[in-house]
């Protein structure tokens, strides 16, 4: 099962104001975990950059004006991601951010059952609990030291890792918990036993001396006919 982990970085909040995409990130994953595959881009907005949004990513207007715009990296972009399951962290705002720019450019927009929302999944493991990127990795402690700012391909890759884990690990569909100790999930393995040489159970000459010394001192014991 190909699965494609994703973020991006905008310069707001809502593409319905005239915010833009201005970086993409992407982690190819099979069966949960990483392949190594990775697809990453800036993208030029077309547009200034709100110092809220800067102070969030530290993507400025002059970085980003000699990058290509959308239009020229959508079909990478669309072949990278292909027709696997997107897997994002609060999906709905990277979906509406991505579908704004691919009808912008005339491309049909991602399903929204394309999405795997990982705070979604964050909040049903864990009710009441802070559900953030940050509070996830604390969590399942892993290295936060190089996200000094938002950055779309290390947190995709942060979110790779955080995801590997809600799925329950590296053996995501090994159920041993119940499982007794000869047993795995392929079913009873038979047990390797060393055998062992029988025991005497003979009484010694010193033994039955006590055992007759016993009988003497009893009252018409029925056993001594």
């Amino acid at each position: 099962m190909r699965e494609i982990i994703l973020d991006t970085e905008t310069t707001g909040l809502d593409p319905a104001s005239g915010h833009r995409v201005v970086e993409i990130g992407c982690v190819e994953a099979h069966q949960h975990i990483p392949t190594g595959e990775t697809y990453h881009v800036y993208v030029n907005p077309e547009r200034d950059m709100p110092e809220e949004a800067f102070n969030v990513h530290g993507l400025s207007e002059q970085f980003l004006s000699d990058k290509p715009v959308f239009a020229e990296i959508v079909g990478d972009f669309l072949e990278f991601i292909g027709d696997a399951q997107l897997v994002i962290h609060n999906a709905d705002f990277d979906m509406k951010f991505l579908n704004a720019e691919l009808k912008r450019t005339g491309f049909p927009p991602l399903g929204r059952d394309r999405a795997t929302d990982t705070v979604a999944m964050a909040r049903r493991k864990f009710p009441g609990a802070q559900a953030s990127l940050d509070a996830l990795c604390r969590r399942f402690e892993i290295d936060l030291s190089r996200r000094e700012k938002h950055g779309a391909l290390l947190d995709a890759e942060l979110l790779a890792e955080v995801y590997l884990q809600l799925q329950g690990g590296r053996q995501p569909g090994l159920e041993l918990a119940g499982a007794k100790p000869e047993e795995t999930a392929a079913g009873p393995v038979p047990a390797q036993r060393q055998a062992r040489p029988a025991r005497a159970h003979a009484p010694s000459s010193e033994e039955l001396a006590a055992h007759a010394q016993l009988v003497e001192s009893l009252n018409d014991p029925v056993w001594s006919d």
